[in-house]
């Protein structure tokens, strides 16, 4: 279909929202794409020989300046990007403010929505407290920017004539912040890149952006304390934090390729995952690896890991809590089938995304021809 463009808050990695806008823009081949940042060596290979916007913002960062710090100019950055005349159906992958783009008469927005901002919604506090390197002014003027952006964010909202979540978790938390309904699409997870392994190693896992809120520290801590082995694999703003607060038999890996990581899920005791996650690929991924996972019981995790079948649940997110579910897995570890992990994983399937967002996409925007 003519007349199509997509939208992405930014291709600054590949992560799960990259690889899942690549596979919304797998269906609309040649469409362009409005971005605030792009690093184009990050970008998934379906972008190649697409058109991009990127917004004023993207000629400052990632180059010159860190891009989180430019929060505040976000709402200006967005309304300044044009979206073409004559656009039909604006498709915007968004866990921040892209959604915000001013449509031309006559399209169709359809947002799917990762999540309503965390840092502007609900989970500001929790931020300002866990973000290293904030003062008592800094986290005065984080809260004080959050309220403006936020603010913004929920404007953009009112914008949108459609909303998919990536979770049912997150399908709540959009009528919470927005007041609007959305359609759940789980996001496509490559399982077929994972073979399961009955052999597990002596070491926990854990693949994560090292930030705050992802509470990779409950993990180093009870692995610390109790001298259990864990490797890590990631990179961010925690980590100078972490590798300080961790005993010897935690191990740091920094950023590893796709195969590296699959890998380590296949032969790893179990994975580890401590942070509230609006949907959670790893989680998923390690489950396609026939590896179950240790989860904080809330958020997308309930969604994606059949406690007592493909993992175990602890409820509190302290140490005492994951040292104690530790000590359940391990007591029952012989009973988690490998095969049974996979066979979990397999709903979340990339056909299984594609087909059900093309029926959506087909009926609210028929022209579309999907």
């Amino acid at each position: 279909m003519s007349g199509v463009y997509l939208a992405h808050n930014w291709f600054m990695s590949r992560r799960g929202g990259e690889r899942t806008v690549e596979e919304i823009a797998g269906l609309f081949p040649g469409a362009g794409v409005a971005t605030l940042f792009l690093k184009s060596e990050t970008l998934p290979e379906g972008f190649s020989g697409r058109q991009f916007q990127v917004s004023a913002l993207g000629w400052l960062a990632p180059r010159f300046f860190d891009h989180r710090k430019l929060l505040p100019l976000y709402p200006w950055a967005v309304r300044r990007m044009v979206v073409p005349e004559g656009t039909r159906l604006l498709v915007s992958s968004d866990a921040a403010v892209i959604k915000g783009l001013r449509k031309p008469p006559g399209c169709v927005q359809v947002c799917y929505c990762h999540s309503p901002p965390r840092y502007l919604w609900e989970m500001t506090e929790e931020y300002a407290k866990h973000t290293s390197g904030l003062g008592r002014a800094g986290r005065w003027l984080f809260r004080k920017v959050a309220a403006r952006v936020g603010a913004f964010d929920r404007e953009a909202a009112d914008g949108v004539d459609y909303f998919v979540a990536n979770s049912h978790f997150v399908a709540e938390r959009i009528l919470r912040c927005y007041g609007r309904e959305a359609v759940v699409v789980y996001p496509p997870v490559r399982v077929e890149l994972f073979t399961p392994s009955a052999q597990a190693e002596d070491f926990y896992l854990i693949v994560s952006e090292l930030v705050s809120y992802k509470r990779v520290d409950i993990a180093v801590e009870a692995c610390t304390q109790t001298g259990r082995k864990l490797v890590v694999v990631g990179q961010g703003a925690e980590v100078g934090m972490l590798r300080k607060m961790a005993g010897p038999t935690v191990r740091f890996t920094g950023r590893l390729g796709d195969g590296e990581v699959a890998d380590l899920m296949q032969r790893c005791r179990a994975f580890l995952y401590p942070q509230i996650e609006d949907f959670g690929i790893t989680a998923v991924e390690a489950q396609a690896a026939g590896r179950p996972v240790i989860a904080l019981g809330r958020g997308g995790a309930l969604e994606t890991v059949v406690d007592g079948v493909t993992g175990c649940f602890f409820k509190e997110q302290t140490v005492v809590a994951l040292v104690d579910a530790l000590r359940r897995f391990e007591a029952n570890e012989a009973g988690f089938d490998p095969a049974a992990c996979r066979k979990n994983a397999e709903r979340f399937s990339v056909e299984i995304f594609r087909s059900e967002l093309r029926k959506l996409l087909a009926r609210w925007v028929p022209e579309a021809g999907l």
